[in-house]
């Protein structure tokens, strides 16, 4: 190959996007973007809803957790014998 020829391949392939996928125009492209933007949205709303659902099971779980070693401490209190101290 030339020099010329390696030269203006860089953009050639450059230009190859925009040759495929023409830009649309701003009355038309609104829409796809508004569109874009709604889709990401629902997208990160759906994801806090899941991550809210998920926080608020595992705080459930903790307060049973503690509640239970709560329980276990009460009962090992009881069961132990108390030594009378003179």
């Amino acid at each position: 190959m030339s020099p010329a020829a390696l030269a203006s391949l860089p953009t050639a392939v450059a230009s190859l996007p925009t040759a495929v996928a023409p830009a649309l125009p701003l009355h038309t492209a609104g829409k796809y973007v508004a569109g874009a933007y709604i889709v990401f949205l629902a997208i990160v709303l759906i994801y806090v809803g899941i991550m809210a659902t998920r926080l608020s099971r595992t705080e459930r779980d903790l307060i049973e957790l503690r509640r239970e070693v709560e329980a276990r401490r009460v009962a090992q209190d009881d069961d132990r014998e108390q030594e009378p101290v003179a």
